[in-house]
């Protein structure tokens, strides 16, 4: 599942990013979003959303929020 279509609030863990491009997985990497990691869905916007991945809140677009593939 796209973490864009995931429920907010809740707690999901990364099962991979989806890009070939290398700067996209070089700033999400850089923000603690790798495969493995918890991430939390705080609030859904039109152009993105509001997540929280580990001590930090992160507003990111759509593109992004579509790349990052969650576990069920």
């Amino acid at each position: 599942m796209k973490l864009f279509e995931a429920r907010e609030g809740i707690e999901h863990i990364i099962k991979r990013i989806e890009t070939d491009d290398e700067e996209l997985n070089a700033f999400l990497f850089s923000l603690g979003c790798y495969s493995g990691e918890t991430i939390t869905v705080i609030a859904k916007r039109k152009s993105g959303c509001v997540v929280s991945i580990k001590d930090g809140r992160y507003s990111i677009d759509r593109q992004l929020a579509e790349a990052i593939i969650i576990e069920e």
